[in-house]
């Protein structure tokens, strides 16, 4: 049809039937809501680290970790840990959107980067025997850390079953244990750097799928209680915090022992079967 105005043709209003429909990369799966879920648990953490330790260490209502405070952010970055599991078990098991992929590493960039970076940067800033400054170094290094480990992680390919470098949650949760454990400032900063390191390292650790992944879980549900206890100044909380960070470290640096020796295994395995397949 012409207009009589303009001399244009002009095309009716489509009706709601011919709609198009929303486009499949714009659709968020069940999977993409559990990562924003990530993402807001990193963000909340970051919000009472704030406003629980910062805020009234400055204006001078509390000095050192206050503990309930702390609590939350980290158990908020466990959390955030159950998000980031479940998320790649339900993308597996149901689908996940053409944006899964990017969402993940926004989402895990938040909680496992930007939370535990500012958590070390808030410790150098309310701890007696902490230096200001350098403790910023090691927050700096802690993000650098994550971020070059997600930007490797969408860019190679390392074999099935297997992390090249400490997963971003698990080195999260390794930095606030140390943090935790009110070490010395050196012995911290040294810790929480050759952690950075093993972030972005080619060391080996095997992927949270099957038992492995309930015992991660299991591991986390424990975490979330000892900090509990640990917040409300239960009987023998704060031992039960220390030694679960302690236990922390001791699989951060254990576990990869193990990919390792499976590793060093399988090859003594194929050498031997191919000297045996040499022989007549």
């Amino acid at each position: 049809m012409v207009d009589p105005d303009t001399q244009a043709g002009w095309v009716p209003e489509a009706e709601e039937d011919d709609e198009e429909e929303m486009p499949l990369s714009l659709r968020l799966s069940i999977a993409d809501t559990l990562t924003l879920g990530n993402a807001t648990c990193g963000f909340m953490a970051v919000y009472f680290t704030t406003t629980g330790i910062l805020i009234p260490h400055i204006s001078g209502e509390e000095s050192g970790m206050a503990r309930h405070s702390a609590a939350t952010a980290v158990i908020l970055m466990l959390c955030a840990a159950v998000f980031d599991l479940f998320d790649g078990l339900v993308a597996r098991k149901l689908r996940s959107s053409p944006m899964g992929a990017e969402l993940d590493n926004l989402s895990d960039l938040i909680s496992f980067g930007l939370a535990p970076a500012y958590f070390v940067l808030v410790y150098g800033m309310v701890a007696d025997d902490a230096h200001q400054k350098v403790a910023a170094v090691g927050a700096i290094v802690v993000l650098l850390a994550v971020v070059l480990r997600l930007a490797r992680f969408s860019c190679v390919t390392v074999k099935d079953g297997t992390f090249q470098g400490m997963p971003s949650p698990f080195g999260a949760l390794t930095v606030v244990s140390i943090v935790l454990l009110e070490l010395p400032f050196v012995a911290t900063l040294l810790a929480i750097i050759g952690t950075a390191w093993l972030m972005v390292s080619r060391v080996e650790y095997p992927k949270p799928r099957g038992r492995l992944a309930v015992a991660m879980l299991s591991w986390i549900v424990l975490s979330m209680g000892l900090l509990a206890a640990w917040a409300f100044d239960a009987p023998g909380g704060q031992l039960l915090l220390q030694t679960g960070c302690a236990l922390q470290l001791v699989l951060g640096a254990v576990i990869p022992l193990f990919a390792t020796a499976r590793r060093v295994n399988n090859f003594r395995g194929n050498r031997r079967e191919a000297r045996a397949a040499q022989l007549p």
